[in-house]
């Protein structure tokens, strides 16, 4: 409706346009007729004035004015007669205008003539006859009907701008009407689908809420059962190695010790003997040794009894010795709690694992810094390294170190680039007893 109502003004415009255009044309023409009738009407006085003067004083001063008109009223003519060409209905008219024009101009030319003959009884007679008034009369009346004529195509010129100009403001009227119809429709329209779009954003928004809600509620649930696995995890793992420790150790010990008293009582022990005994002592040694790193990977004994800082240097002595690395560390003693001690030595261990497994590294640096709030965390290899974002989401040893890092309140950030090595490093927070509280 717009590009139409569009369309119709540029219509209604252009056509008022041009008709306005035609009526000034109009109406120039006839303003140029009128004032060329006038111009020969002037002409023609003019050259009577010096006829009539020569006539009276036969002073050769009133001839030059006299041949100036006459030849003006000749061009004049010509003028007049290209105005009203184009006008059929005229050329009548004009035809005898030109007509009376040359009867009058050949009338005072014969005047002059016997006055320049020197014949006055001549001259004086056709001066004392009324031809030449009534030449000028008749002159005058056809002038007169040409200017009504051009008068009545003015008039007709300037009813047809007014007529245009009414047609537009019309039209433009209608227009404005029809477009500010459109308007109110259209914005009737868009208040109406504004309330749709509004009521459905209302729902969607309660939708999300409810989403938001449920999808916090079953992180919440997820994370709270996650730790509670992980809590129970690290408890069967402390109640199996104090299993093996108990029993397992029990046994083991009792046999080494009754092999111990079998090789004291046999004096003379047969090489054969000797060899199974001493094969069977060194395999008791290998079984406590296997059941000691059992117990050590299932709940680190040095970390209940001495410490993080200890059992992180056990740690990392004991995976240079197994992978031939060059393994650094930058310890130092911070304050915190047994679980989130616990959390700092699986996440170096699950980094250390990563490093032997995938990273093909020559050094690697391990780093705990204290600070008055937190503690900050880094194992550092200048291994191959690998895209974080390209990281799959079965990687579930990275995810279980976010996991129990965010669980202790921490963050855990992995820096890496393919042949930059890797830089996984954890902030956590140290709790007082307050915070305890």
């Amino acid at each position: 409706m717009a590009l139409l109502a569009s369309l119709v003004l540029v219509g209604i415009n252009e056509v008022g346009h041009m008709q306005s255009q035609q009526a000034v044309a109009e109406m120039g023409s006839a303003l140029e007729s009128r004032r060329a009738v006038n111009v020969l009407l002037q002409s023609m006085l003019d050259a009577e004035t010096g006829q009539r003067g020569y006539l009276l004083t036969g002073s050769e001063a009133y001839l030059e004015p006299y041949d100036n008109a006459v030849s003006q009223v000749n061009l004049h003519l010509d003028t007049l007669r290209n105005h009203f060409l184009p006008y059929r209905e005229d050329v009548p008219e004009m035809a005898l205008l030109s007509r009376q024009v040359s009867r009058k101009l050949a009338e005072m030319d014969l005047s002059v003539r016997l006055r320049k003959q020197g014949n006055d009884d001549a001259w004086k007679f056709v001066l004392h006859t009324d031809v030449g008034r009534e030449h000028m009369e008749a002159i005058r009346l056809h002038a007169r009907e040409l200017i009504q004529r051009s008068d009545v195509r003015l008039n007709r010129a300037r009813d047809q701008v007014t007529q245009s100009l009414m047609q537009s403001r019309i039209g433009i009227a209608v227009v404005t009407a029809i477009g500010l119809l459109a308007f109110y429709l259209y914005l009737r329209q868009a208040r109406a689908l504004q309330g749709l779009s509004q009521r459905q954003q209302e729902i969607l928004e309660r939708e999300r809420d409810r989403l938001e809600v449920l999808v916090r509620e079953r992180t919440a649930t997820l994370s709270e059962l996650a730790n509670h696995l992980q809590q129970v995890r690290e408890e069967e793992r402390g109640h199996l190695a104090r299993e093996l420790h108990d029993e397992l150790g029990a046994l083991l010990t009792a046999a080494k010790l009754d092999v111990a008293r079998l090789k004291s009582k046999i004096d003379a022990q047969p090489p054969e003997v000797a060899e199974r005994l001493r094969h069977l002592t060194e395999t008791l040694n290998s079984g406590i040794a296997l059941k000691r790193r059992i117990i050590e990977d299932l709940r680190p004994s040095s970390l209940s009894n001495l410490g993080l800082t200890a059992a992180l240097e056990i740690l990392t002595r004991e995976y240079a010795e197994r992978a031939g690395l060059d393994v650094e560390t930058n310890l130092e003693n911070v304050p915190l709690p047994e679980a989130s001690q616990l959390t700092v030595y699986r996440l170096v261990q699950e980094a250390l694992t990563n490093i032997g497994k995938y990273a093909r590294a020559r050094k690697v640096l391990v780093t705990v810094h204290g600070h008055p709030t937190h503690v900050d965390v880094q194992v550092r290899d200048d291994g191959e390294g690998f895209d974080p974002g390209s990281i799959r989401p079965n990687s579930h040893g990275l995810a279980g170190m976010r996991h129990r890092v965010e669980a202790a309140g921490g963050k855990l950030s992995i820096a890496s680039a393919p042949g930059n090595g890797t830089l996984v490093s954890a902030v956590l927070p140290i709790l007082r007893r307050s915070d305890h509280a």
